[in-house]
């Protein structure tokens, strides 16, 4: 049983009603996924928002036919969260923003499975992630469960962004639900 205490509302969910999945993810784990699915994820993501996206994004255009040590880490089987971490916690961001959805198909193309924001995204999108065979996940917008699931953090590229570098983060059971899968959206 997973009890939140957010303020003064306590929110009760049974793990029992949860698919856990672990990174880095496999096709086959986005092609077992459905809308509406809840997930908790835990081992290593990656986080970027407005500052970094487009940088990782130009970073990927550039080495395209190069090896891929130019981008630091493997995305493949990876997930990004759409958020800035600091030390007051992480939450995350809108993900139509221009600066983050149009990172969105670039960055499914190199590997990233399992995109995590708040928002609607645009039909385009919609279809790029299913091409990409990618998912877009939202998650409580709740900093203090979601600062208690990370367990460490390291920043991996453009430590000059402070809070909106490039991090790695070490999670354990970052709740969310599966927004955008296989075409279909929620909103």
């Amino acid at each position: 049983m997973i009890i939140i205490n957010v303020g003064y509302k306590i929110f009760n969910d049974n793990y029992e009603r949860y698919k856990k999945i672990r990174t880095p993810i496999s096709i086959k784990d986005i092609d077992d996924l459905r809308v509406g699915d809840k997930l908790l994820i835990s081992g290593n993501i990656f986080t970027g928002r407005d500052a970094v996206l487009p940088k990782l994004k130009r970073k990927i255009i550039e080495n395209k036919d190069k090896p891929k040590d130019k981008i630091l880490v493997n995305l493949e089987g990876s997930v990004i969260m759409h958020t800035a971490v600091s030390d007051a916690g992480i939450a995350p961001t809108t993900s139509n923003k221009d600066e983050i959805e149009s990172s969105i198909h670039l960055l499914s193309e190199a590997g990233v499975r399992i995109h995590i924001g708040k928002g609607s995204l645009s039909e385009k999108t919609v279809k790029s992630l299913k091409n990409q065979k990618s998912i877009f996940v939202v998650t409580p917008p709740i900093a203090a469960l979601l600062t208690d699931s990370v367990k460490s953090k390291q920043i991996v590229d453009y430590e000059y962004e402070g809070i909106e570098a490039f991090f790695k983060l070490k999670v354990e059971n970052i709740p969310g639900i599966v927004a955008i899968a296989h075409g279909k959206s929620i909103y």
